[in-house]
Protein backbone atom coordinates (compact mmCIF):
# COMPACT_ATOMS: atom_id res chain seq x y z
CA UNK A 1 0.00 0.00 0.00
CA UNK A 2 2.81 2.43 0.85
CA UNK A 3 4.26 2.02 -2.65
CA UNK A 4 1.25 3.84 -4.10
CA UNK A 5 1.91 7.06 -2.19
CA UNK A 6 4.68 9.44 -3.19
CA UNK A 7 7.47 10.05 -0.71
CA UNK A 8 7.38 13.52 0.81
CA UNK A 9 10.34 15.00 2.65
CA UNK A 10 9.37 17.68 5.14
CA UNK A 11 11.72 19.99 7.00
CA UNK A 12 10.71 22.32 9.81
CA UNK A 13 11.71 23.64 13.22
CA UNK A 14 9.38 21.24 14.99
CA UNK A 15 7.84 17.83 14.53
CA UNK A 16 5.04 19.35 12.48
CA UNK A 17 6.43 20.67 9.17
CA UNK A 18 5.14 24.24 9.29
CA UNK A 19 8.38 25.59 7.75
CA UNK A 20 8.13 28.79 9.78
CA UNK A 21 11.49 30.16 10.84
CA UNK A 22 12.31 33.63 12.09
CA UNK A 23 15.21 35.18 14.05
CA UNK A 24 12.99 37.80 15.73
CA UNK A 25 12.13 35.66 18.81
CA UNK A 26 15.86 35.23 19.48
CA UNK A 27 16.36 39.00 19.24
CA UNK A 28 13.44 39.72 21.57
CA UNK A 29 14.90 37.28 24.09
CA UNK A 30 18.37 38.84 23.76
CA UNK A 31 16.88 42.32 24.19
CA UNK A 32 15.14 41.11 27.35
CA UNK A 33 18.46 39.84 28.68
CA UNK A 34 20.05 43.24 28.02
CA UNK A 35 17.11 45.06 29.61
CA UNK A 36 17.20 42.91 32.74
CA UNK A 37 20.92 43.62 33.11
CA UNK A 38 20.23 47.34 32.71
CA UNK A 39 17.51 47.19 35.36
CA UNK A 40 19.72 45.21 37.74
CA UNK A 41 22.42 47.85 37.41
CA UNK A 42 19.86 50.58 38.12
CA UNK A 43 18.41 49.00 41.26
CA UNK A 44 19.37 50.89 44.38
CA UNK A 45 20.12 49.28 47.69
CA UNK A 46 17.67 50.16 50.44
CA UNK A 47 18.70 53.23 52.44
CA UNK A 48 18.34 51.30 55.66
CA UNK A 49 19.85 47.87 55.09
CA UNK A 50 18.72 46.90 58.58
CA UNK A 51 15.07 47.30 57.51
CA UNK A 52 14.15 43.70 56.80
CA UNK A 53 11.10 44.52 54.65
CA UNK A 54 13.05 46.94 52.44
CA UNK A 55 15.89 44.45 52.12
CA UNK A 56 13.52 41.62 51.21
CA UNK A 57 11.84 43.84 48.62
CA UNK A 58 15.25 44.63 47.11
CA UNK A 59 16.28 40.95 47.02
CA UNK A 60 12.92 40.08 45.47
CA UNK A 61 13.46 42.69 42.73
CA UNK A 62 16.94 41.34 42.06
CA UNK A 63 15.82 37.70 42.03
CA UNK A 64 12.95 38.37 39.64
CA UNK A 65 15.19 40.16 37.16
CA UNK A 66 17.88 37.48 37.36
CA UNK A 67 15.32 34.75 36.76
CA UNK A 68 13.88 36.64 33.81
CA UNK A 69 17.38 37.25 32.41
CA UNK A 70 18.28 33.57 32.68
CA UNK A 71 14.96 32.38 31.25
CA UNK A 72 15.33 34.65 28.24
CA UNK A 73 18.98 33.73 27.69
CA UNK A 74 17.83 30.10 27.56
CA UNK A 75 14.98 31.02 25.20
CA UNK A 76 17.43 32.87 22.94
CA UNK A 77 19.66 29.81 22.93
CA UNK A 78 16.73 27.57 22.00
CA UNK A 79 15.62 29.85 19.17
CA UNK A 80 19.17 30.06 17.80
CA UNK A 81 19.61 26.29 18.01
CA UNK A 82 16.39 25.80 16.01
CA UNK A 83 17.71 28.05 13.26
CA UNK A 84 21.13 26.41 13.39
CA UNK A 85 20.01 22.82 13.33
CA UNK A 86 16.78 22.98 11.36
CA UNK A 87 16.76 25.97 9.02
CA UNK A 88 20.34 26.29 7.80
CA UNK A 89 21.54 23.60 5.43
CA UNK A 90 24.86 22.43 4.06
CA UNK A 91 24.59 24.65 0.99
CA UNK A 92 24.35 27.68 3.29
CA UNK A 93 27.68 26.75 4.84
CA UNK A 94 29.28 26.95 1.42
CA UNK A 95 28.12 30.54 1.03
CA UNK A 96 28.70 31.46 4.70
CA UNK A 97 31.64 29.36 5.90
CA UNK A 98 31.70 31.03 9.34
CA UNK A 99 28.09 30.04 10.08
CA UNK A 100 28.88 27.24 12.53
CA UNK A 101 31.37 29.38 14.43
CA UNK A 102 28.91 32.27 14.54
CA UNK A 103 26.16 30.09 16.01
CA UNK A 104 28.57 28.36 18.40
CA UNK A 105 29.73 31.71 19.76
CA UNK A 106 26.16 33.02 19.99
CA UNK A 107 24.91 30.07 22.05
CA UNK A 108 28.00 30.38 24.26
CA UNK A 109 27.06 34.04 24.78
CA UNK A 110 23.60 32.89 25.86
CA UNK A 111 25.25 30.75 28.52
CA UNK A 112 27.55 33.57 29.59
CA UNK A 113 24.57 35.88 29.96
CA UNK A 114 22.86 33.33 32.17
CA UNK A 115 25.93 33.15 34.41
CA UNK A 116 26.81 36.83 34.62
CA UNK A 117 25.39 40.33 34.88
CA UNK A 118 27.53 41.69 32.08
CA UNK A 119 26.45 44.51 29.77
CA UNK A 120 29.26 43.77 27.31
CA UNK A 121 28.22 40.13 26.98
CA UNK A 122 24.60 41.20 26.45
CA UNK A 123 25.67 43.61 23.68
CA UNK A 124 27.77 40.89 22.04
CA UNK A 125 24.76 38.56 22.12
CA UNK A 126 22.58 41.18 20.46
CA UNK A 127 25.24 41.73 17.79
CA UNK A 128 25.56 37.97 17.18
CA UNK A 129 21.79 37.55 16.83
CA UNK A 130 21.72 40.45 14.36
CA UNK A 131 24.55 38.93 12.33
CA UNK A 132 22.68 35.62 12.18
CA UNK A 133 19.48 37.44 11.20
CA UNK A 134 21.28 39.23 8.36
CA UNK A 135 22.48 35.90 6.98
CA UNK A 136 19.04 34.36 7.54
CA UNK A 137 17.32 37.00 5.41
CA UNK A 138 19.98 36.67 2.70
CA UNK A 139 19.43 32.92 2.59
CA UNK A 140 15.65 33.49 2.36
CA UNK A 141 16.34 35.85 -0.59
CA UNK A 142 14.74 38.80 1.20
CA UNK A 143 17.73 40.83 2.40
CA UNK A 144 15.56 43.95 2.54
CA UNK A 145 13.67 42.41 5.48
CA UNK A 146 16.80 42.76 7.65
CA UNK A 147 16.32 46.52 7.68
CA UNK A 148 12.72 46.12 8.89
CA UNK A 149 13.82 43.55 11.46
CA UNK A 150 16.42 45.99 12.81
CA UNK A 151 14.02 48.94 12.88
CA UNK A 152 11.48 46.98 14.88
CA UNK A 153 13.74 45.06 17.25
CA UNK A 154 16.20 47.85 18.02
CA UNK A 155 13.35 49.97 19.39
CA UNK A 156 11.89 47.38 21.75
CA UNK A 157 12.96 49.49 24.73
Amino acid sequence: MMNFFPKIIAQAHCDIPCAIYEPTPAKIAAKTVARMIQQLKELELPRDIMDKDSLLQYFNSVARRIKNKEDHAELCKKELEILWSDFFKEEHLEKFPNLHELFWKAVKLCSQNKQEVNETAAKKLLDAVDEIAKIFYEVKNVPERFKSYKEITDKLY
